[in-house]
């Protein structure tokens, strides 16, 4: 999820890119009708802003849910339910003053303690949030995650209905922004008790308090409805009456939709990429993601092996692969993204790259086989052998089979292929059963840290359990200083680490390719954050 990113001292979401696309359908056509028809390429896994992982998943709830800030035109930062910000000379308590004219879907007023209660319920270990993480530096966060202070400690409060005070441990250089993604909206305290483990789980155990409503997600169906949320401050605002939703992991099929005028967009495959490029239509977005391989350390103990995660980096052709899956992506050889962030006026990325990361992230087939061979005279094994696991899609399975096939040609390993729903994928992963698995991360916010975080010792995104102390060290260090180049020089010597160590291995980065059609307005794509936004969206 990304676009450019400026970073001088400060964060900056890039511009985002406007659909400039519309629908030959009737109902979008119709200028009685403000109706349009979307895909994702991914199930729903949850609507649970506090157990979410997922981009289908938050991109949902980044239209049915809305919080102190939203991602409007150009991506920019602006006030949601926040109408006035105050923070202190030291830049470590926020004052929010909050709008009264907001309310839940049930109409209940949006309240501070509707925030306090949030926070508290997603860092408290009972929830056993995977994004908990992110509190990291809001006062007592890490303590409380760590089961050694109460919820209740957490640095929020709220001073009365309107007003909501937060205190950090540190200045936090990205704390706007954070406060943009889904994982920081209030919750309605009232519904989520009496909807018990089944909140978030279908449309009916949600309570709404953004632009639209779901109706139709049982939770485990394919096609589903965002309806103008009739109780939302801002409704003069939301122009469409309906978002139809479909997954549809088969590009070919999804085009043929389009086509037909049931899908006003349709995400494009590697062959349709090439032939439609150009056309009218044709929309190309580049996003702050990266998909990699992690290895599961735990499980299967050889991945413990340097030398062996050196060799399969080297084993496999990055360039061949992006080929193999068209105009819709670019070789990986750094773990974050080119382009979603600079450092004066260099990429982020050309000062993580130097002559060890570059060693490790080439195709070069005897150095492969050449560590490989010392792989296995150290693990004591004539060869290595596990299954790759991946997701259903289309590209996803284009992916996995062109690794498979380098590692068997080049390496004479022996790998088998897994490819399942995504929803089955993530269980998997987060209960560790996988050996080696291909995923992907797309950036929360447009900084380093929101994929540098993800490896460190204990993360519950670390899924692969690997660890590395001079890592966590640099990223520790670039979380207490002050100084922005400081920061960023911490961070690039981490990802370096973890690149010459092949502590995961990254592709490709992918690039979105679409056809939407032709009077569709204002669907704002955002690089980074929860990707596609309707409020502002309408039929012209």
């Amino acid at each position: 999820m990304k676009k450019r990113v400026f970073l001088a001292g400060s964060t900056f979401l890039a511009a985002a890119a406007l659909l400039t696309a519309c629908s030959s359908n009737k109902s979008s056509s119709s200028s009685k009708s403000q109706s349009i028809s979307w895909m994702n390429t991914a199930e729903i896994n949850t609507l649970d802003a506090s157990k979410a992982t997922d981009q289908a998943s938050y991109e949902q709830i980044n239209n049915i849910e809305e919080g102190l800030y939203l991602l409007g035109k150009n991506a920019k930062v602006q006030n949601a339910l926040a109408t006035k910000t105050t923070t202190s000379k030291d830049g470590k308590t926020w004052t929010f003053t909050l709008r009264k004219n907001a309310k839940w879907s049930n109409g209940d007023p949006v309240t501070a303690q509707d925030f306090v209660y949030s926070w508290r319920r997603t860092v408290d270990p009972k929830t056993a949030s995977e994004y908990s993480y992110l509190f990291s530096g809001i006062t007592n966060a890490d303590q409380i995650v760590a089961g050694k202070k109460k919820p209740t400690t957490l640095g929020i409060k709220a001073d009365g209905k309107y007003k909501l005070t937060v205190t950090l441990e540190k200045r936090i250089p990205y704390f706007k922004l954070l406060m943009a993604f889904p994982l920081f909206f209030p919750q309605n305290q009232k519904f989520i008790e009496k909807a018990g483990s089944k909140y978030g789980t279908s449309s009916k155990y949600m309570i709404y308090n953004g632009p639209f409503v779901q109706k139709g997600w049982t939770g485990s169906n394919l096609s589903w409805k965002l309806v103008k949320n009739k109780n939302y401050w801002d409704k003069k605002s939301v122009k469409l009456d309906n978002v139809k939703f479909s997954v549809q992991k088969t590009p070919a099929t999804d085009y043929n939709l389009y086509q037909s005028g049931k899908l006003d967009a349709a995400f494009l495959d590697a062959s349709a990429t090439r032939s439609l490029k150009g056309k009218s239509g044709y929309t190309q977005r580049k996003m702050s993601s990266t998909q990699y391989l992690s290895y599961n350390l735990k499980k299967r103990k050889e991945f413990q092996n340097v030398y062996l995660r050196q060799a399969i980096s080297l084993a496999i052709n990055r360039k061949e692969l992006v080929k193999t899956l068209g105009g819709a992506a670019t070789v990986a050889d750094t773990f974050d993204p080119d382009g979603m962030t600079t450092v004066g006026s260099k990429d982020y990325t050309d000062t993580v790259r130097n002559a060890d990361t570059k060693k490790y992230d080439t195709y070069n087939v005897a150095l492969a086989k050449q560590l490989y061979k010392k792989a296995l005279k150290q693990l004591g094994k004539k060869s290595i052998s596990f299954t790759l696991l991946g997701d259903d899609d289309d590209t996803a399975k284009k992916a996995a089979e062109f690794v498979q096939s380098q590692l068997e040609t080049n390496l004479k390993m022996d790998v088998s292929v897994q490819s399942i729903p995504k929803k089955t994928r993530l269980n998997r992963m987060m209960s560790g059963n996988f050996d080696v698995v291909s995923t992907g991360w797309n950036a929360d916010f447009s900084d380093p840290i929101s994929f540098l975080d993800l490896q460190v010792t204990g993360n519950s995104y670390n899924y692969g359990k690997w660890s590395n102390k001079t890592y966590d060290k640099y990223v520790a260090a670039s979380k207490t200083t002050s100084s922005t180049s400081e920061r960023f020089s911490d961070m690039a010597k981490a990802e370096q680490v973890l690149l010459e160590q092949q502590g995961v291995t990254p592709l490709y980065h992918p690039i979105e390719a679409w056809m939407v059609k032709p009077n569709i307005k204002g669907v704002i794509y955002n690089g980074a954050g929860a990707n596609y936004s309707f409020k502002y969206a309408y039929v012209k």
